[in-house]
């Protein structure tokens, strides 16, 4: 943990998503194996976890930098007090989360119901801002329900922007309040990436990120070409290799990326000291399953994994063991592709 304020430069061109049960700290050490730049976010932590809760909700590993935490609350003082703690442990940027549709979200006050409550989203703003001197963004949808024209997402942006907000996070996708699960709402109501174009174009002085449905490299620079930045979820994490690419590609720096299997080796010290400390394999190797996606033998990878990671006692043994199988199955689709 760091008391220290950050000095880590934030590269906001390409970041991953908040995923709840998805981006924990194990996901991240390994996302940032792969790119130094890609600005990686916590799950959402709701300020009462923080405040309230049994254990320390904002711990996380010093290589994870740069690292924001986002925050699910709509409370101006809890917010504030939780942005102060974010800065105390050395984040390098707070995000408000205006953009969950879940029903436990509703019921909190905060998430994508907060886009009909502009002031509201602006005071929270303030008050983070007074006490912290790091970045305070937000993310948020298109729209809500039937309030999805582009007169209410200006109206909410130019009410945030007004608390010196300068950084959005624009899920292109409007949420339904009610009659949608949290899974729904990421692939039913439709894309309209125009809308976020749209926006960067009448508000050149705001930082604008992109988020929903961007599953390439290739696509990240489509819309690169309108906006400053895109966000990545799923497929950040289903096919997480994806962000050995981005530091040569999207942020323009000279370097090699580990191959799949050197980031295996650097992940094993870090899984052995997790078990050494009373932990089980599978909590770090679940988020390594889709290293090898794509690939001859990455199915045997996975159900090794799958069936072996989660027992009592199971170490880095079973990783070799699942990296012999892939190369074994490789094999032997390599073999009979020629016969």
């Amino acid at each position: 943990m760091s008391t220290q304020s950050p000095i880590t430069a934030i590269h906001r061109t390409f970041s991953v998503a908040p995923m709840l049960d998805w981006t924990d700290r194990h996901y991240r050490y390994f996302a940032r194996l792969m790119s130094s730049n890609t600005l990686l976010y916590t799950e959402m932590v709701t300020t009462g976890a923080i405040l309230h809760g049994k254990g320390d909700y904002l711990a996380y590993n010093q290589q994870e930098h740069p690292l924001a935490l986002q925050l699910g609350g709509s409370d101006p003082k809890s917010l504030a007090q939780c942005a102060k703690l974010a800065q105390d442990y050395g984040y390098d940027e707070v995000n408000l989360n205006v953009g969950c549709p879940s029903d436990r979200v509703q019921n909190g006050r905060f998430g994508a119901c907060l886009m009909a409550e502009p002031q509201l989203v602006a005071e929270c703003v303030t008050a983070m801002r007074e006490q912290v001197s790091i970045p305070v963004t937000v993310k948020t949808r298109i729209g809500i329900d039937d309030q999805d024209s582009y007169e209410f997402l200006t109206q909410f942006i130019d009410t945030v922007a007004a608390a010196d907000c300068d950084t959005f996070i624009i899920h292109a996708r409007k949420a339904w309040l009610s009659g949608l699960s949290p899974k729904e709402n990421r692939e039913i109501p439709p894309l309209d990436y125009e809308r976020a174009y749209q926006v960067k174009r009448d508000y050149p002085h705001l930082h604008i990120s992109v988020n929903g449905g961007i599953t390439s490299i290739e696509q990240a620079k489509q819309h690169l070409a309108h906006l400053d930045g895109v966000m990545v979820g799923r497929e950040a994490y289903q096919n997480p290799y994806l962000l050995a690419d981005v530091d040569s590609q999207l942020t323009g720096v000279d370097k090699i990326a580990p191959t799949r299997d050197q980031v295996v080796e650097l992940m094993l010290p870090y899984i052995e000291q997790h078990l050494a400390s009373g932990g089980r394999l599978n909590h770090i190797s679940r988020h390594m399953l889709g290293l090898y996606q794509g690939l001859p033998g990455a199915r045997a990878w996975r159900r090794h994994l799958s069936e072996q990671a989660h027992k009592p006692g199971a170490g880095i043994d079973v990783m070799r063991q699942a990296q012999a199988l892939m190369r074994e199955q490789a094999s032997f689709v390599s073999q009979h592709s020629m016969d």
